[in-house]
């Protein structure tokens, strides 16, 4: 696909179905996102983080703060959805996440760590859900309605992939090999 926004396609929460043999899959995919978006990134210039991947989009380090950020999210919605009976989750500004001092002040090294970390905290839950835990919900304020985990799970896959693509079609474009 050629468009910048969405190089991978986008995603529908709304449509999303899993089936339990697909969870395999999907976990893996959050176990290869650490190591995939770090080789994206491999070798690139302070000036190349401060590129941003399509015209009015994030820069590449942007990008590279948020899915830790995101994925964080994730992980404490999980974890809210497997010890209470369908909470709300506390939706956040990703964008003016995204402008906070400690994404222009730190080393984008230190969000790949956090991410290295957080997958395998997260990866370790997840193999772990029965069944009868991947049908447990927690409501989205911004859409007042539930969504299962096993969805919610195939939406941080597409996540890791999305914004991988994001930085590897850059560094296509520009070529930055």
């Amino acid at each position: 696909m050629n468009d910048l926004s969405y190089p991978i396609g986008s995603f529908s929460l709304r449509d999303a179905t899993v089936a339990p043999e697909e969870r395999p899959g999907l976990i893996g995919a959050l176990v290869e996102l650490p190591a995939q978006f770090r080789g994206a990134v491999q070798g690139l210039s302070e000036a190349q983080f401060d590129t941003p991947y399509r015209p009015g989009g994030w820069t590449v380090r942007q990008v590279v703060h948020h899915v830790p950020d995101s994925h964080l999210n994730a992980y404490v919605r999980f974890k809210l959805a497997l010890t209470e009976e369908n909470p709300t989750i506390k939706p956040y500004e990703e964008a003016r996440w995204a402008e906070l001092p400690d994404t222009a002040g730190t080393q984008i090294g230190v969000s790949l760590v956090l991410l290295e970390a957080l997958h395998r905290r997260w990866v370790v839950l997840l193999k772990s859900m029965t069944d009868d835990q991947w049908g447990r919900t927690y409501i989205h304020p911004d859409y007042q309605r539930s969504f299962r985990l096993d969805a919610i799970l195939a939406m941080y896959a597409w996540h890791g992939k999305h914004h991988t693509a994001h930085i590897t079609r850059l560094r296509e474009r520009m070529g930055w090999t």
